[in-house]
């Protein structure tokens, strides 16, 4: 049993804090204790200051929240930020995106991309990513390095990709990377079908097949855009979760990317099956795939998250900026200037986001016994007073510069906005030879 009394690790002082669940609760001068990497107590102020820790935090004008939850990324795409802007999403894929890849993902690529990806989302307060890109082995060795929390997912296709022959290799990779990270406390394996227009009936269903021998989640882009449903229903007679339902993948641990384009049937596909939908919006927006109906689905119960996607087509990953759009869209899309207030805003890229990735009994809430995963924004900002609700002002005011701590596990990844285990410096200057070297070739 853990020793109660024991000193804690840390105690933080911030002057708000937003524990998620119970929903819409915003604790004024409460502390937050941290021992052995987990949330210890939340109490006021005056009660906790009584008590032990080793250090003491003062957060004046500081919002503490669960860390942020990227539930969607394309990490090393960060090296194509910009490349091929202001183009729909077929021809920035196959006539840039992919060519691109064929030519320069390697593992150095998506080592030194990843690692600018996650510095950057360390920077905007996020603590846990899911990413879904080639070489995940390699990804895997950075997030290990850097702190961070990690679903990575193993890329399947018809084609060959970067790093695996074909989808007999990549899953025999992948399986093997589940095994190696099985135990590690920060990173589980997914399985990354890259979406029904490019991955074949038997080669799904044996994926799922794998996925249920392993208990792994499966993470695809579904319903991305009008075009790609109109393609299924040629070639299968049927919108493509329907498909993935008929193939048996639909299930808990099944987290469909995208879905901008949504019958009340596939409505009752999702809440039926209890399955995840991870919103893009902004890079929705920039391809012009069409809206996510967040509020339809949220009112229907099925589990909205939300995710940046990558930097090629975003072109930030900032998942607080994502939730300021977010917003602003749902209301647009709904009709209504009460869809998806603040505070499910911000629900959305924490437990909705947890609870995708199998992930909610550990993190997304600040909650004792719950891992340290939080961050503190600072609201005390000239541009963001007065202040009366502080989650309101942290999504329609704020913007990522005002995150000023991040901790994964207890742990300091970002101390008064310096990262502690990343050299900043560093990683602009390898992205800088990256994007010379690229542009030379790219626009050759």
């Amino acid at each position: 049993m853990p020793d109660h009394q024991a000193p804690l690790d840390l105690l933080l002082l911030p002057t708000w804090l937003v524990p998620v669940e119970p929903a819409g609760v915003v604790l004024k001068e409460h502390a937050l204790g941290i021992r052995d990497g987990r949330i210890a107590l939340i109490a006021p102020r005056e009660q906790a200051l009584r008590l032990a820790a080793q250090e003491i935090r003062e957060l004046p004008g500081c919002l503490l929240t669960p860390g942020l939850v990227n539930a969607h990324g394309h990490a090393a795409m960060s090296l194509f930020r910009g490349l091929a802007d202001d183009l729909p999403l077929n021809s920035w894929l196959h006539e840039h995106i992919w060519p691109a890849e064929a030519r320069w993902v390697d593992e150095a690529f998506v080592r030194d991309g990843t690692e600018l990806a996650i510095a950057e989302q360390i920077l905007g307060g996020i603590t846990c990513v899911a990413d879904m890109y080639f070489y995940p082995e390699v990804a895997s060795q950075v997030v290990h390095r850097s702190g961070i929390r990690a679903q990575l997912s193993i890329p399947v296709l018809d084609f060959p990709i970067p790093g695996a022959r074909d989808a007999a290799e990549a899953l025999r990779k992948g399986l093997h990377l589940f095994d190696d990270l099985r135990q590690h406390p920060r990173i589980s394996v997914a399985f990354g079908p890259h979406a029904p227009y490019s991955v074949s009936d038997d080669k799904l269903e044996n994926l799922r097949m794998l996925a249920e021998e392993v208990d792994a989640g499966i993470h695809m882009h579904v319903h991305e855009t009008a075009g790609e449903i109109q393609q299924s229903l040629q070639q299968y007679g049927e919108r493509p979760l329907a498909r993935l339902q008929r193939l048996g993948l639909l299930g808990p641990r099944f987290q469909a990317v995208h879905m901008t384009q949504v019958s009340d049937a596939d409505i009752s596909l999702l809440m039926e099956n209890n399955c995840s939908v991870i919103h893009c919006p902004e890079s929705n927006l920039k391809l012009a795939s069409g809206f996510c109906p967040v509020e339809r689905l949220w009112q229907a119960g099925v589990n909205v998250a939300i995710g940046t996607d990558g930097a090629a087509s975003n072109n930030n990953l900032d998942l607080l900026g994502e939730l300021h759009t977010a917003t602003l869209l749902a209301k647009a899309v709904a009709g209504n200037a009460s869809a998806l207030d603040a505070h499910r805003a911000l629900r959305m890229a924490t437990l909705n986001g947890a609870r995708a990735l199998g992930l909610d009994g550990e993190i997304g809430s600040l909650e004792p016994g719950k891992l340290a995963d939080l961050v503190a924004f600072d609201l005390s900002g000239l541009c963001q007073q007065p202040l009366y609700d502080p989650v309101s002002q942290l999504i329609y005011t704020s913007n990522r510069s005002c995150v000023r701590h991040v901790w994964v596990g207890g742990k300091a990844l970002l101390d008064e906005r310096q990262l502690t285990r990343q050299d900043a410096q560093q990683l602009a200057a390898t992205a800088r030879q990256w994007g010379e070297k690229i542009a030379q070739r790219h626009h050759a």
